[in-house]
């Protein structure tokens, strides 16, 4: 730090000096130059004032009186001497200094003769400096003589060494001004913050990690992005540290739970070289615009928690829709750019959908024709030719997208998410049959029955069985998906192995039960008590309550909302002493609010929670707590906290995450999960109380019993179910898909070429009959 300091001190003076040198220079420069502007006009006037009188004498041949006109100006000291020149460069009379007679240019008196104009010029002989001045004298209207008048110029010489003098003067005091002030600022400024961040990292290796992280860094400013990234060093020791805690314990408890980190290792070590990109509709990351500033958020996603680690260890690819405001902003000339912004570890390739494209495939085919069809939520399914058209545009976009991608990746690995990229893996495997296809299936699958409503059933099985593995959550789901092939399509279908075989191509089918983060590093109880977070709660909404029962979903018809809120209401009929000390809160994201289904359902649960609240509330109480909007992770992990009992009545559902993170946020071991018998969740969740949805009276039951149960069963149950939450954990969700598809052994290149050559599906229109679809 000392050789710093000296350095930039030199630095300093050395550049103080140089540019102060430089503009005295030039301001020495401009000096001068008007001080001989000024000489050259005093000394031109004074000749034009002799020339008329000295034009006299020479025409005269009056020598005497130009001898005398000569003295008299030396004498009187208004010049330094003059001298009258004839034409043949005779002086006829001259005062002054012979050395500086002898030493003038013949130049300017030359010129005055041949140009007929007054000349002048500097010059300078053994330290004496002078100006010359030549005016021509005319008798006849021609030159006859040149009169030379010679004015002392030594003083701006003189001028200029006082600017010098005065100017040095004035770079010391400068350089030790600013020397000064920059030490100063290098102490207070440099070197305080320099010392507490040095103060951070010797913490951080002490392993103070929450000492650094909660010290305020304020007067870091200069610094902010130093001690940003030691907040983040800060952060990530911290987790590693818990994360290696954790294994500790669970070692020594004998147990094998999944981490992030222990999916990054299986991940790197199971794939090799393959690069493994994922595909969905949902990105990861989007940039929106915040008043004047553009942000980056993340998405509510169980996805991203999950395949994040994956894309990290391997710097994958994640190919999804574009959809915030400022996103093209955002990406480089290919649509890429690299994520976590904090962090950049992998590839977010962004794909751009017009708003007629978004309609037709996400709002129309996906979600008011395949959601519908898949849950049985007696919703009928809307299919149209033009949005089934968007679909398959759609889906060749992404796979175009994803190919470019893979352009240079050996034996790439390919995962696909959901119902909105059925055709994907058979377009992906087309072109790249070297590819490992694996598409997880988010939603139920119906039965065949219910699948066959959908005209292009046939086109939608054949896309998906381009996949190596296809994943469901349930083997219910996985069955049904057989059972469709088996009545759509010419393959033969192995229930034994759960594969399907057509045109030389093996597809697996198998199920994954999706399943949420456990924090096993969380030590138990350290959360707020969730009577006082219960009662800070509801303060907010102006509302007292003794238990606090919680539902939180979407605004889908497929949730069982309406429902949930007359079961709530018959509670309250059949079981008065529940009235003014239960509420409930109803959480309702808002959800493809430009479909007319989800419009209607929205003006049903917000008149059903009115009529409920105008029967029962009082001044201070309110049985329903309706919350529609977009709560973050951090906003629902409080409610979850802080209920007393969890509702999640789906009609109909796949999976259904809302029970897993509810049982996840409670470390307390506290609270009843009641649970819908049509969830995925419900074949996992066998402590939970099982409940029909359609059943309103026995969905009252259940709460009134979870509400009355007591503390010790509450605490068994919780307990058993956290463990299975905590053991089939998201990671290894991830793990046992992306480990499976690896272990498959795929179909060599001449197989796959001769898979190629199958016979297309084609459409064949017939007047006045809805298309239908033969092999050719």
């Amino acid at each position: 730090m000392q050789l710093f300091r000296m350095r930039l001190i030199l630095a300093l003076i050395a550049g103080i000096t140089v540019i102060s040198v430089a503009s005295t220079y030039f301001e020495v420069l401009a000096r001068k130059h008007t001080l001989r502007q000024e000489l050259e006009r005093r000394t031109a006037w004074l000749g034009t004032s002799l020339q008329p009188g000295l034009e006299r004498a020479v025409a005269a041949g009056d020598v005497a009186e130009v001898a005398r006109q000569a003295e008299l100006l030396h004498a009187g000291g208004q010049a330094l001497g003059m001298a009258v020149v004839d034409l043949e460069g005779k002086r006829l009379a001259f005062s002054g200094p012979e050395t500086v007679w002898a030493a003038l240019a013949p130049g300017p008196v030359e010129r005055a003769m041949k140009r007929g104009i007054n000349t002048a010029a500097f010059g300078h002989e053994k330290g004496a400096q002078w100006l010359e001045e030549a005016l021509p004298l005319h008798v006849d209207g021609s030159v006859a003589a040149v009169l030379v008048i010679l004015e002392d110029a030594g003083y701006i010489r003189a001028e200029g060494a006082e600017v010098w003098k005065q100017s040095f003067g004035r770079i010391a005091a400068f350089v030790v001004l600013i020397v000064g002030v920059t030490l100063l600022m290098i102490r207070w400024f440099l070197m305080r913050p320099i010392a507490r961040v040095t103060e951070r990292l010797r913490r951080l290796r002490m392993g103070q990690v929450e000492e650094v992280l909660d010290e305020n860094t304020a007067e870091m400013s200069l610094f902010k992005p130093l001690a940003r990234e030691v907040k983040t060093m800060a952060e990530s020791l911290q987790q590693a540290r818990a994360a290696a805690a954790a294994e500790a314990r669970l070692r020594d408890a004998g147990e094998h739970i999944w981490t992030a980190e222990r999916l990054a290792v299986h991940v790197r070590e199971r794939s090799g070289s393959s690069r493994i990109f994922v595909v969905s509709n949902r990105e990861p990351y989007m940039h929106v615009r915040q008043g004047r500033e553009t942000v980056c958020v993340v998405p509510p996603s169980g996805l991203v928690t999950a395949l994040e680690p994956v894309l990290r260890a391997c710097d994958g690819v994640w190919v999804a829709h574009g959809s915030g405001s400022e996103d093209a902003r955002t990406v480089d000339e290919f649509d890429r750019l690299r994520v976590p912004p904090e962090d950049p570890r992998y590839t977010l390739r962004r794909v751009w959908l017009s708003s007629e494209e978004e309609a037709g495939y996400y709002d129309g085919f996906a979600n008011e024709g395949l959601w519908p069809l898949c849950h049985i939520a007696h919703t009928r399914p809307i299919f149209r030719a033009s949005d089934w058209e968007y679909y398959q545009q759609v889906n060749q976009k992404f796979a175009n997208a994803v190919l470019e991608e893979m352009e240079g990746s050996a034996n790439p690995i390919v995962f696909v998410q959901d119902y909105h990229f059925a055709l994907l893996p058979r377009m992906i495997k087309a072109a790249r049959p070297d590819a490992r296809v694996a598409i997880f299936w988010h939603i139920p699958w119906p039965n065949p029955e219910a699948f066959g409503i959908c005209p292009w059933q046939a086109e939608l099985l054949d896309g998906l069985l381009g996949a190596d593995l296809i994943g469901f959550h349930i083997p219910l789901h996985c069955n049904n998906f057989l059972s469709t092939v088996d009545r759509v399509l010419e393959a033969r279908t192995d229930r034994e192995h759960m594969t399907v075989r057509r045109y030389g191509h093996t597809t697996n089918v198998r199920p994954y039960p999706v399943s949420v983060t456990f924090d096993a590093t969380r030590a138990e109880g350290t959360g707020e008590p969730s009577a006082h977070l219960r009662e800070t709660l509801l303060a907010e909404f102006g509302v007292r309550a003794e238990t606090l029962v919680l539902g939180v979903d979407r605004m889908d018809y497929t949730k069982g909302i309406v429902e949930r809120l007359t079961a709530i209401e018959q509670l309250l009929e059949e079981h008065p002493w529940h009235r003014e000390r239960m509420t409930m809160v109803q959480i309702a994201a808002p959800s493809r609010t430009r479909i007319p289904s989800y419009v209607d359902l929205r003006r049903r649960v917000e008149e059903t929670a009115e009529r409920i609240n105008f029967r029962y509330q009082t001044a201070q109480w309110k049985p329903i707590i309706l919350i529609e909007r977009q709560c973050s992770h951090d906003e629902v992990a409080r409610w979850y906290r802080a209920a007393d009992l969890c509702l999640v009545t789906s009609l109909h559902d796949g999976m259904n995450l809302v029970a897993k993170e509810y049982l996840a946020a409670r470390d307390d071991e506290g609270g009843v999960l009641v649970l819908s018998k049509f969830t995925g969740a419900a074949i996992e969740l066998s402590d939970a109380l099982m409940v029909n949805p359609y059943d309103i009276e026995g969905t009252a039951g259940a709460i009134h019993a979870g509400l009355e149960m007591d503390e010790d069963e509450r605490r068994m149950r919780m307990q058993r179910m956290r463990r299975q939450v905590m053991e089939h954990n998201v990671y290894r969700w991830a793990a046992s898909i992306l480990g499976d598809l690896r272990d498959l052994r795929l179909e060599n290149a001449e197989e796959m070429r001769l898979a190629q050559a199958r016979p297309a599906m084609v459409q064949v229109a017939k007047a006045g009959d809805r298309a239908h679809r033969k092999l050719a």
